[in-house]
């Protein structure tokens, strides 16, 4: 053993206080100290930081160690300032500090105190500090976080681009450590070339966090009952809650409130104040569950987090990647549940549409993979580490069956034939297309790209037809990760074929194909509602509940659905509402409703109930918070002012679509709304006589319905606000 070796071990021990070095630590300590360019692709949670920290300390000069994050980089100093008795030691040097207290970072540089200073790009750019680093003894430069070089990686950072020539200005030989917790092959080229040391010493360790079982679910209506459902299950223990809006972590985090989970919200709009002190409490364990965008968790080095939710699902791969791997840091379990419905998915495509158009495709092509992921049926682990360029054994590999597809295993067919259909179309067409195209090609649709390529000439153009999209789709994806085509990096999304790709042309094998998991966004099943044997809605009891509300309208002399929606009912066949009580907390039921006409409907319950043994899922009435109450109060008040409905919408920054909605609930629920003076403005007598027959004798009050019943007389707004005045005065 040389005394490298062993000065590495004595230092470790006496910094931090480590016996042993962990997986790949070791040897990338070693290439940093003999002045080598370094990169480091490490998971969260695998020691990152400790790699240049440890060099840094032991080495002759400063290392600058670049950050993009400002409280990450105060937690490490802090931390660093804990292990010596210099406090100098560490110091942050951005646009925060005083002039005095850049004198003081500066005096403790050139003395040679400081051994670590962090800066932000935009601080390096900054002439002077240039100017004065030039004159210093510079150890090395650690860029941490350095995906964020890559338009590419999920976290894109243009000041980031710049930095090799800062780095440049500075010293002509300074060795550079770049440090990652996600990269995809892509990525990592992209960093490399970018600073210029595609010579580097590269050190890559496994993403598989064995611990972690992966799991997704359809998001549907009763998503909050769900999250409630599962946190209950799991009482006591901590978690973190993704949403991707602000106003949607307040509304969760209050509605855990009010079932009984102790849960606090976190986002940027929260005053510092707050934001420390929901951090604190979580860290304490003064709360089970922070309810958060992806502000939180950067830096956060809780070890025992027990779960991982995704409300929204993630925006590329790599965020799912860093957020679920926020959970069992300890080694112990970790559960990352994350909901997923396609409307979410077009819903972050809209929100890129303003970007700039290769910001867009990059964006676009990143969210694909997110939908292939939670669309796949192969084994999810397997997935991710593919996505990351890391081959992945579910028999022989660690943590193999922690995965909702490799638990319930979906049906699987011999698809040999289609994928030699496939492999061939890459092939005939030049191997020139992205998926889409391909698919297009296989079943037969032209676009401009393909007329352009006169694919659609050719004789093998629709050779796939008798099969979905859908299908195709699904092949792509298996055969990628079988192996047999690869994306491009350069053209990143073009499909190639690989050698083994040719040999299955010529000599093919069996293809075993799973079949994707369909998810229809419009269930309003509450998934693995295992209370009930089948689990989900109980359908003989809405069987019931049907045959009870027609009974219902027609003594009162109204269509079914005003008496209580189809949802409704099927929630009340999850949650069995035996009291008014209970029964106001249904889906689409308020008070108004629930006083008027959950008499029979409560009693027909209870009577089932008992008759059949069922154990009611007392957890799942989930107690709304009543934090649209004030909203609902002023849309009442100011409709009985008679004020036009487009000033109430725009003093409350409402769409007039999320508006309707709101007076939709409000009337659904039971109370009156008296739109008349509006709807007086909207339609002439005979048109509001016309409008109230329909929907009197409708089976349905579905607007798309009304919209063909009167062949585009009226738009969508104009029914909908229609509808609102007839369930008023007829329901109500």
């Amino acid at each position: 053993m040389n005394s490298s070796e062993i000065d590495l071990h004595a230092a470790l021990k006496k910094y931090f206080g480590f016996s042993k070095f962990k997986g790949l630590q070791e040897d990338v300590i070693t290439s940093i100290v003999n002045g080598k360019h370094t990169f480091v692709i490490m998971p969260t949670g695998g020691g990152k930081s400790l790699c240049y920290q440890l060099p840094a300390l032991i080495q002759e000069g400063t290392a600058i160690v670049v950050s993009p994050l400002i409280a990450l980089m105060k937690n490490q100093v802090d931390a660093l300032r804990g292990i010596s008795k210099e406090n100098g030691i560490a110091h942050v040097l951005n646009s925060s500090l005083t002039k005095g207290e850049i004198k003081q970072v500066k005096e403790d540089i050139s003395n040679g105190v400081t051994k670590l200073l962090y800066v932000a790009p935009e601080s390096l750019t900054k002439d002077e500090h240039v100017d004065f680093l030039r004159q210093e003894k510079i150890s090395f430069v650690a860029i941490d976080e350095a995906h964020c070089i890559s338009e590419w990686g999920h976290d894109f950072r243009p000041e980031y681009r710049n930095l090799r020539h800062i780095i440049k200005r500075i010293g002509e030989n300074i060795p550079i450590i770049a440090v990652t917790a996600t990269a995809t092959p892509k990525v990592q080229e992209d960093i490399l070339k970018n600073l210029g040391i595609s010579d580097a010493n590269t050190f890559k360790a496994s993403f598989n966090r064995p611990n972690l079982y992966y799991e997704i679910r359809p998001k549907t209506k009763n998503v909050d009952a769900d999250i409630i459902r599962f946190v209950k299950q799991n009482q006591g223990k901590s978690g973190i809650i993704y949403c991707l809006s602000r106003k949607r972590v307040e509304e969760l985090a209050q509605v855990l409130q009010v079932n009984g989970i102790s849960a606090v919200p976190y986002h940027a709009g929260l005053d510092a104040k707050t934001r420390v002190k929901h951090q604190d409490m979580f860290l304490m364990e003064d709360v089970d569950v922070v309810v958060a965008t992806i502000a939180f968790g950067m830096g956060i080095d809780k070890p025992d987090v027990r779960f991982v939710i995704h409300h929204d699902i993630p925006k590329s791969i790599e965020s799912y990647y860093q957020e679920t791997g926020r959970a069992g840091r300890d080694g112990g379990e970790g559960h990352c549940l994350a909901y997923y419905s396609y409307k979410d998915i077009e819903k972050l495509e809209k929100f890129m549409s303003g970007k700039p158009v290769a910001e867009q495709e990059i964006g676009h092509a990143l969210l694909q993979e997110v939908v292939a992921y939670a669309e796949t049926s192969m084994s999810r682990r397997k997935f991710i580490l593919h996505y990351f360029g890391e081959e992945f054994d579910n028999e022989t590999g660690e943590g193999g069956d922690l995965d909702d597809n490799v638990r319930n295993p979906k049906k699987k067919h011999e698809a040999q034939e289609e994928v030699v259909q496939l492999l061939k179309v890459v092939e005939q067409t030049g191997a020139i297309y992205k998926a889409k195209e391909l698919v297009f090609t296989l079943v037969g649709k032209s676009n401009a790209i393909i007329a352009s390529h006169k694919t659609d000439e050719e004789p093998y153009f629709g050779i796939g037809k008798e099969k979905e999209s859908s299908y195709w789709k699904a092949l792509i994806r298996q055969v990628l990760v079988a192996g047999y085509l690869r994306k491009d990096i350069e053209t990143y999304g073009v499909i190639k074929l690989t050698d083994s790709g040719r040999k299955f042309i010529k000599k093919p094998g069996s293809f075993m194909m799973t079949e994707d998991h369909s998810y229809d966004t419009e269930t309003d099943e509450t998934p693995n509602a295992n209370l009930r044997p089948g689990g989900g809605t109980d359908t003989r009891l809405v069987a019931m509940l049907k045959d009870l509300r027609k009974k219902v309208g027609k003594r009162k002399g109204v269509p079914p659905y005003v008496v209580f929606q189809d949802p409704s009912l099927d929630d009340m066949a999850i949650k069995y509402p035996t009291t008014i009580d209970e029964m106001s907390n249904i889906f689409g039921v308020g008070e108004g409703k629930a006083k008027k006409y959950g008499r029979e409907f409560v009693d027909l319950i209870k009577k089932y109930v008992e008759e059949n043994d069922i154990l009611k899922p007392d957890d799942l009435v989930v107690k709304s918070t009543g934090s649209n109450s004030a909203l609902k109060l002023y849309i009442i008040q100011n409709v009985d002012r008679k004020l036009p409905l487009d000033d109430i919408a725009s003093a409350k920054g409402l769409e007039m679509d999320d508006f309707i909605k709101e007076m939709e609930v409000i009337v659904y629920s039971g109370t009156k709304l008296n739109i008349d003076y509006w709807i007086d403005d909207l339609f002439d007598e005979d048109q509001q006589e016309e409008l109230h027959e329909y929907f009197l004798e409708a089976e349905t009050d579905n607007v798309e319905e009304a919209m063909a019943e009167f062949d585009g007389d009226y738009d969508e707004d104009e029914l909908r606000l229609y509808r609102i005045k007839f369930i008023s005065e007829v329901a109500n």
